[in-house]
């Protein structure tokens, strides 16, 4: 068997040790491969690992299964992989969530320490060669400062999910009592709580909280059922940023000059965005949100290199704010 497809081996049998063990259709997805061949991996697997069990389930789909134990010899960490989380851990940090940061930190530990001794100091070595390589050993860049325990008590409430009474201060500087039902958490510039006020009823409209203007939070024992239609990822979507207000979401078009637009082609501006090229080099990007302040603050860093074609008040907003830069984004 050839080192890559033993590596390909070691994947599925990684995934076999999962509860649910491992079906021929997931090898299909996992490998992208056709039935045939996804059979002769289980004909692999059954041979290099003869403590996989073989069990017809009530769905009528045959899984194989792998007690971990059996395959813990075997899964030495990667300096790449190891990387990776530090990567993630920096983000993390970043994106001003510290303690996903530190639980992230402590799996970290976890895997180095259950980690074969053999291999693990050159993994080790590799892992921080390649952070520092990617810049992240140390990244500079501003962030909003975090109070640990209002996180806390949010992942606490995610969990239940559990309404929590906390203090709210608004934007006119009044601090309110609220008890609100939490569904989710918006990342970007500022972070903000998505949640309903109870106050207002089961059909109450989602609003957003700035969590650094949230003090005095407990959570509460009282459990909530959200609402099974709501997907945060779907609902993230409607805006540019973190901001959403669904009732300003607007058809967007701006035009990248033919010197900005290889580097614009590189970014993901919005999951729905469509690019088209013009003749004269020019990139036309197009999508559907919300933020215009965001995009406003956005657009300012691309200085006279970009023209927004749509919305007009959009428009009026970014133009008269244009100067040349001697580099882009």
């Amino acid at each position: 068997m050839s080192l890559v497809k033993a590596r390909e081996l070691l994947k599925i049998a990684m995934l076999a040790t999962r509860r649910s063990g491992i079906t021929l259709q997931e090898i299909c997805r996992e490998q992208s491969c056709s039935h045939r061949t996804a059979q002769r991996w289980t004909d692999a697997l059954e041979e290099v690992f003869p403590q996989v069990e073989v069990d017809d389930g009530e769905d009528r789909q045959r899984r194989w299964t792998i007690p971990v134990r059996h395959l813990a010899p075997l899964l030495t960490p990667s300096g790449e992989e190891l990387a990776a989380l530090g990567v993630a851990i920096t983000e993390l940090e970043r994106m001003a969530l510290p303690n996903q940061a530190a639980l992230l930190r402590e799996l970290r530990a976890k895997v180095r320490n259950l980690a074969p001794s053999t291999g693990r100091a050159r993994s080790e070595v590799d892992e921080e060669i390649l952070l520092q390589a990617l810049g992240h050993a140390a990244r500079p860049g501003p962030r909003p400062q975090t109070d640990g325990t209002i996180d806390e008590a949010l992942l606490k409430a995610f969990k239940g999910p559990f309404l929590v009474r906390m203090s709210y201060r608004g934007r006119a500087g009044k601090t309110s009592t609220r008890i609100v039902a939490p569904h989710g958490m918006l990342l970007g510039v500022r972070r903000y709580l998505v949640a309903k006020d109870v106050k207002k009823g089961a059909r109450a409209p989602l609003q957003h909280f700035r969590v650094e203007s949230i003090s005095g939070i407990v959570v509460l024992a009282e459990t909530f059922e959200q609402d099974p239609e709501f997907d945060l990822q779907k609902y993230a979507e409607m805006g540019f940023g973190s901001y959403i207000v669904e009732s300003e979401i607007m058809d967007v078009v701006w035009r990248f000059d033919a010197e900005a637009a290889p580097r614009a082609e590189r970014f993901i501006f919005h999951p729905g965005q469509t690019f088209e090229r013009e003749r004269d080099g020019s990139l036309i990007v197009r999508f559907r949100a919300c933020g215009e302040t965001e995009m406003c603050w956005f657009l300012y860093q691309w200085g006279e290199h970009v023209e927004v074609l749509q919305p007009a008040a959009l428009r009026e907003k970014v133009h008269a704010s244009r100067r040349p830069f001697p580099s882009l984004p």
